[in-house]
């Protein structure tokens, strides 16, 4: 029989180091965007652009099937 250790290049077996063993935390954020260091209030402007986020592709998405459905033939009702 062939031991571990005659598969393994040079005879010796690897060793394995613990997940996260040698490294540092990063020196700066990932990403474009700075951590807010006070909380702010909501402001219209906010309020304004996560309407238009979630109601603009509604629309477009009802407005993608109305106009499917038109072009299939069924705008003939």
């Amino acid at each position: 029989m062939t031991a571990v250790e005659d598969i393994i290049e040079g005879g010796k077996s690897a060793r394995l180091r613990p997940a996260g063993g040698g490294l540092k935390p990063a020196q700066q954020p990932a990403g474009p965007f700075e951590v807010a260091t006070e909380a702010r209030e909501p402001t219209a402007r906010d309020a304004l652009v996560t309407g238009l986020l979630v109601i603009y592709p509604a629309f477009a998405a009802v407005a993608a099937i109305i106009a499917g459905l038109f072009l299939a033939g069924a705008g003939r009702i």
